[in-house]
């Protein structure tokens, strides 16, 4: 009796090994298989948003383009500055040029004279885009056709942007100017730190 005993375990500790034995290879081939060509997902293909649907202004994804806005603002203007404008609440930049900043040399004298331009009259603005600051850059114009962006640079207020204009205004620029608004060019010409360095200046004036 104690060897059929003996037997049976015996038996039941052989196949034990050999079924072992049969996982090993199996795990082997699998990995062999996975390493050659790997296993074939079938993935849900990505669908294209609808761009009727995406906001205005944003960033189209499936493009990596902005979207442009457009469309057209008429009223009186309120003066920030020599080159920003608010028309029914909404504040603008004009198109194409750089004015002194409020504290820049020459930055209060662009202010006025563009208020001056502007005062008493209805400014239409036509919008072509949208600014890192999130300002509505727009080509403005007088009740009688004049362009607001040409008419500052014309009078020495303003210099053009050429990365952003194409150097439209160029050519309307009195003799001298870019030396006048030197902190504007400097800016343009990636001279950054002239401009930070003016900067940082005026902000220990104040303290």
């Amino acid at each position: 009796m104690e060897a059929i005993v003996a037997i049976l375990t015996a038996a039941g500790l052989l196949l034990a090994a050999l079924a072992a034995a049969e996982l090993k290879k199996s795990a082997r081939r699998t990995i062999r298989r996975s390493i050659k060509g790997g296993y074939r997902r079938r993935v849900k293909p990505l669908t294209r948003p609808n761009r009727s649907s995406l906001p205005r202004g944003r960033f189209d994804t499936t493009t990596s383009s902005k979207v442009r806005p457009r469309g057209e603002i008429r009223g009186p203007a309120w003066v920030i500055d020599g080159d920003s404008i608010v028309i029914a609440k909404t504040q603008i930049r004009l198109f194409g040029i750089d004015a002194p900043e409020l504290n820049h040399p020459y930055g209060q004298k662009a202010k006025w004279a563009l208020v001056k331009l502007c005062k008493g009259k209805l400014i239409r603005a036509e919008i072509t885009d949208i600014d890192h600051h999130g300002r509505t850059v727009a080509k403005c114009a007088l009740p009688d056709g004049r362009d607001l962006s040409e008419e500052m640079v014309k009078i020495g207020m303003a210099i053009d942007w050429p990365k952003f204009s194409g150097g439209k205004y160029q050519s309307f620029e009195p003799p001298d100017v870019r030396k006048k608004l030197w902190l504007a060019d400097a800016r343009h010409n990636g001279r950054m730190h002239i401009f930070e360095q003016f900067n940082y200046e005026q902000s220990r004036r104040k303290d």
